[in-house]
């Protein structure tokens, strides 16, 4: 077993295209969000890269496919013993990188162990059914590759969010085109790729090629890439359905969230404001569940206010490499000055400012804005930031029109202690993803991921939606003899 993958291979200035490599778009740093210092270099993808590595994986696809079933378990079953002797360096990565506190980092590599069992498991799983017929006729429907699966994931957490698509998509059959977020190369993509390659992955099976907007067009264009596995923006999100679309390909897009925490008039308050500040400070709020919207009946209304401020106030917030810190650095110095718009507009326009809202440098305080109404900025997008925004309620008819008033339709939560009521306010909301008595960022490999409207197009990762985004359907019919046709 090799010991330290981050040093098993020179993959300095380079990405996997078929071999570790220089590319023609040539290279870009890695920059640490805390401190803004150079990390590394990686290799920078432009539409001619990406081009050819579309090609190689197209080539390399069958021969993956066709390996038994058994040895590719294997590979899997793996890469999960390979992370779990690297986690302490691969976290360190992933601290740096994104700017999130170790109990995320530690998250992200707890989720990918996990992730590698389930795609090693997914190879003993059923892959089709056998159908009624005729007699003399044996006809099934089976699961099928697509061919080439592109992956583009995002920088908030690189190394799960690309390994939820690449694993899955490498144990139905498929070779696999990686193109991590440019800000997080490192833990969306080198980390991945030296894992899998350590593992076994056969050559040219999955490439990764950072890279910025061309390289992102030019996967969802290539006429080797029938899949698109989208992870991102709403906006960008839209680009990639449209492109693909164009292109006739099947495209899994899960994009943003505006997501409600609906605090009822018997919740259990110690509990809702717990999971109320995990919901919208967890990773400085760069989580596409995060709670944007904190609906609370007018009776707690008050104190869940002026708690959620103590706890904010109480946050500290630094560097997370070097201190133990509850909140790290925003991702870019311009992501801080998104969120600082969003917060100074909408008190500006009347909302309460109760704790935080004054960035420094690239650092956001954990931030409470009470009186929140549908008009303001902060009620209406997705933040991407620190902020806890509360809205008051009088009635669940209230709160269901309040959450549902948005075009996205990731995540909600409901606290209260009438688990009937709940359910009845739940089945009104419009969510792909729904928790009674919890908060609305909740993560499992073994649950279908993904939401409506904005929030993606119907399309889900993980458990059984693995195999419907993956794969697709073969209808094959079996005769001992050929029918005679009356033409």
């Amino acid at each position: 077993m090799t010991a330290d993958l981050l040093n098993s291979t020179n993959w300095s200035a380079k990405a996997l295209a078929g071999e570790w490599k220089a590319l023609s778009g040539g290279q870009i740093d890695v920059i640490e969000p805390a401190t803004g210092q150079v990390l590394a270099q990686v290799a920078l993808a432009n539409a001619q890269d990406v081009q050819a590595s579309a090609l190689l994986a197209r080539q390399a696809q069958k021969s993956w496919a066709a390996m038994p079933y058994g040895e590719r378990a294997k590979i899997f079953r793996k890469a999960g013993e390979l992370l779990e002797a690297n986690r302490q360096a691969f976290a360190t990565w992933i601290v740096r990188e994104t700017g999130g506190i170790i109990p995320k980092a530690m998250f992200e590599i707890d989720s990918v162990v996990h992730h590698c069992h389930e795609a090693a498991a997914m190879l003993t799983q059923s892959r089709g059914l056998v159908l009624p017929s005729v007699d003399g006729v044996t006809s099934l429907a089976r699961r099928v590759p697509h061919g080439v699966v592109g992956v583009i994931s995002p920088f908030n957490f690189p190394f799960l969010l690309s390994s939820r698509a690449v694993l899955p998509a490498l144990a139905t059959g498929n070779a696999v085109v990686l193109k991590p977020d440019a800000r997080t190369p490192v833990s969306g993509g080198v980390l991945l790729a030296l894992m899998l390659e350590a593992a076994g992955l056969p050559k040219g099976v999955l490439h990764m090629l950072p890279g910025a907007a061309e390289a992102g067009e030019a996967l969802v264009t290539d006429p080797n890439v029938p899949m698109i596995s989208f992870t991102g923006s709403t906006a960008v999100g839209r680009r990639v359905g449209e492109l693909a679309g164009k292109h006739l390909k099947k495209v899994a897009l899960e994009l943003g969230g505006k997501n409600s925490l609906i605090i009822l008039d018997d919740a259990d308050l110690e509990m809702a404001i717990c999971g109320g500040s995990w919901a919208s400070w967890l990773h400085q709020g760069q989580i596409c569940m995060s709670a944007g919207r904190h609906l609370v009946h007018r009776s707690l209304y008050e104190t869940y206010a002026s708690r959620m401020a103590e706890k904010a106030k109480a946050l500290p917030v630094g560097d997370p490499h070097t201190q133990p810190v509850a909140l790290g650095p925003i991702i870019t110095a311009a992501q801080v000055q998104r969120v600082d718009r969003i917060v100074q507009e909408s008190v500006r326009m009347g909302a309460r400012l109760l704790a935080g809202g004054t960035p420094n440098g690239q650092f956001y305080p954990a931030t409470v804005l009470a009186d929140v109404t549908p008009e303001m900025p902060v009620f209406r997008e997705e933040i991407f930031g620190p902020v806890v925004a509360i809205s008051a309620f009088d009635s669940d008819s209230q709160a269901v029109a309040l959450a549902n008033d948005s075009e996205y339709g990731l995540s909600a939560g409901i606290h209260t202690r009438d688990i009937g009521r709940g359910m009845a306010l739940g089945e009104q909301l419009n969510v792909g993803l729904l928790h009674i008595n919890d908060q609305t960022v909740n993560d499992d490999g073994t649950m279908p991921m993904g939401g409506r409207g904005a929030s993606g197009n119907g399309s889900r990762h993980g458990g059984p939606a693995n195999w419907d985004e993956f794969t697709q359907w073969q209808w094959t019919t079996i005769r001992n003899t050929a029918p005679a046709y009356p033409l």
